[in-house]
């Protein structure tokens, strides 16, 4: 059976990677699976372990961290890491489906390094700073503080655009779908119906 492929989304938060992502997944010729992300802290609501991430004590994060069963991970907060398994990349490449992938701009830069030519790494990018500031005041869940750190980090966040394959810029939905999906079909080998 051949190997799927590995494609990651990075982007500063409010660019629409999340929103590109569920409209790619609509599209099962691509053969995409999203990996189940790890994480120290605890279920909330109907969470459950292995369907939303795989919930593991703060410890035993930091035990497989060291072990390196993992492929990307940050402490997103004090306490609070996030990553994904290589067992989880394995289990989706090893089917034969393409794994798609959202992750931070140095997890992606860091999957590619350990996937070489199995990756592909796209960028995705607002069209202006105005846009993404008001994307994410209109999602209406983050308070004026956590704003300011998005948009901060943004700047940082961008910087790291040049590193990836391709910079997609998110100024019209349908289009940047497309753009990406282009781009997906030509790095696996699918082409349009």
């Amino acid at each position: 059976m051949k190997r799927g492929k590995i494609i990651v989304l990075s982007a500063p938060s409010g660019s629409g990677k999340s929103t590109i992502i569920g409209e790619l997944m609509k599209r099962p010729e691509l053969e995409l699976q999203f990996s189940i992300s790890a994480t120290s802290r605890s279920p909330r609501g109907s969470e459950k372990h292995g369907r939303e991430y795989f919930f593991l004590t703060e410890e035993e994060f930091k035990r497989r961290v060291e072990a390196g069963e993992f492929v990307e991970w940050e402490e997103v907060y004090a306490g609070v890491c996030y990553g994904t398994l290589e067992s989880e990349v394995e289990r989706i490449i090893g089917s034969g489906h393409n794994l798609i992938m959202d992750v931070d701009v140095k997890g992606g830069l860091n999957i590619k390094k350990r996937f070489g030519d199995d990756v592909l790494t796209l960028f995705i990018m607002p069209p202006d700073k105005a846009t993404l500031e008001a994307r994410l005041r209109n999602r209406g869940t983050d308070s004026e503080e956590t704003i300011r750190k998005r948009l901060e980090k943004s700047e940082y966040e961008m910087g790291f655009a040049g590193e990836f394959d391709k910079t997609v810029v998110n100024d019209k939905l349908g289009e940047t779908v497309e753009e990406v999906e282009n781009a997906i079909r030509e790095f696996v080998g699918k082409e349009k119906r």
